[in-house]
């Protein structure tokens, strides 16, 4: 009843995997309250978050404590006394920033709470000490008299302070009733945790195995995809080669057109081949006629130039005679010379 709150946030809820302290466990489904409370009696600062009927998060603030930001929307802080790690997931940058400054200031508070309980502990244990050295000092004012009043009523003050600090006793001993009573039910949340923590781990084994169905499901479609764009490739090939055969078709078309065209005249051709053939046949004729007149002319020419050949002989032998008459009338002039000479 002491406990109020001070500040109050929401954020998605983690715990460190307590097998592995790495990975982060969900503790809340969904975004959940999470409070700063102030312990008026005992003078302390708790993070509390409740799922709910279940107590996810109760964490004492000491001032060994940080809260460490790991990314611009997650910030976390380990609690030794829980023996584990809690992460907070927040919506928005502000949040978490706010979230951290609280947790910089109640870690500061909590350190003046601290140095103010050790103050009252050491006067706690002064005042016992004192107490002790006033019981023999009561002793010997029954020895000494009246003359020491003032320790006798310093001795009361201490007794008073004595009384003061066994009912503080027994409201501490009141006070860790309540804790024991507190860590009873936290152990029951967190047994409770703990078999939660069981139910989503076979979740999550079950997520795991239809996440490798769902892959393998997916490899499947992968492959089907890539044979369907094969046969894509190979529709797209046999498509080109359809469109090849179909120009060398036309191709072919233009050409028996061609052949058709040419067809048509194929008979006036034919005529024209019987018209030159004829000639050709008259010429082969005209040509035996000129041949068998060559052969004529060769002869003519053979026996024309076997008669010069044979003139040629008769000739030469003629211009011997003529050489020979010549030198010989020669001769007579030359003799007739000389007898005109001599006479």
């Amino acid at each position: 009843m002491g406990e109020q709150p001070i500040f109050t946030t929401r954020a998605h809820v983690f715990q460190i995997d307590p097998s592995t302290k790495k990975n982060w466990v969900p503790a809340s489904k969904q975004a959940v309250t999470v409070s700063y409370f102030y312990d008026v009696t005992r003078n302390s600062y708790r993070i509390i978050s409740v799922d709910g009927a279940k107590v996810i998060i109760n964490s004492t603030i000491t001032p060994n404590m940080t809260f460490t930001k790991t990314s611009q929307k997650f910030g976390q802080w380990a609690d030794s006394r829980a023996n584990t790690v809690f992460g907070l997931g927040f919506s928005s940058e502000q949040q978490l920033t706010k979230f951290a400054e609280k947790f910089q200031e109640v870690k500061e508070a909590a350190r003046l709470a601290r140095d103010k309980s050790q103050e009252k502990t050491e006067t706690s244990s002064n005042h016992s000490q004192a107490s002790s050295v006033n019981g023999t000092d009561d002793e010997k004012a029954s020895h000494v008299g009246p003359a020491d009043t003032h320790l006798k009523s310093e001795n009361d003050k201490l007794k008073i302070a004595l009384t003061q600090s066994a009912a503080n006793v027994k409201k501490w001993e009141v006070e860790l009733q309540t804790l024991r009573e507190s860590n009873a039910r936290l152990t029951a949340a967190l047994q409770e945790s703990a078999a939660s923590v069981e139910q989503w781990k076979r979740q999550f084994s079950l997520c795991r195995e239809e996440n490798d169905r769902l892959r393998n499901k997916i490899d499947e479609l992968e492959e089907q995809c890539s044979e369907i764009n094969r046969e894509k490739e190979r529709n797209t090939q046999l498509k080109q080669r359809i469109e090849e055969l179909e120009s060398e078709v036309r191709e072919k078309e233009t050409e028996l057109n061609d052949l058709r065209k040419q067809s048509e005249i194929i008979p006036q051709l034919m005529s024209e081949c019987e018209y030159v053939s004829e000639k050709l046949e008259a010429a082969e004729r005209d040509n035996q006629n000129l041949e068998g007149k060559v052969r004529s002319l060769k002869t003519d020419i053979e026996e024309s130039k076997y008669r010069q050949r044979h003139l040629k002989v008769e000739l030469k032998s003629f211009l011997e005679v003529l050489d020979a008459k010549i030198d010989g009338l020669h001769d007579f002039r030359r003799g007739l010379s000389k007898l005109g000479a001599d006479s």
